[in-house]
């Protein structure tokens, strides 16, 4: 049940993270207006904050397995928002961060 819960606490930091990130994006580089700005800056605001929300302690570890989930997470997030089409080196390349992600966060600990 833990890792099902940090596994969800992940897509929702990555949701707002990556949303955040996207806002700010078009409200500058795209000229939306600093609407757009504030409310990716409110969004980041929640990703740090969702990210204390983990069972785990330790911040390092989190943030660390957190950057496999940002990976896989931006392309996603560019396939739908921006109709970008990834590479198959870019699915390799995030399924060796997701990989990642769980040997750091859910390998057993001694």
């Amino acid at each position: 049940m833990l890792v099902a819960r940090s596994v969800l606490l992940f897509v929702v930091a990555a949701l707002f993270e990556i949303g955040g990130a996207w806002l700010v994006w078009q409200g500058v580089r795209e000229h939306r207006g600093w609407v757009w700005v504030g409310a990716g800056v409110v969004a980041l605001g929640l990703y740090g904050f969702v990210a204390t929300l983990q069972p785990d302690a330790q911040f390092g570890r989190i943030l660390a397995a957190y950057g496999g989930v940002f990976v896989a997470g931006s392309i996603a997030w560019g396939m739908v928002a921006d109709g970008y089409r990834p590479t198959r080196w870019d699915v390799v390349g995030a399924v060796i961060c997701l990989v990642g992600m769980a040997v750091i966060m859910y390998a057993p600990r001694d």
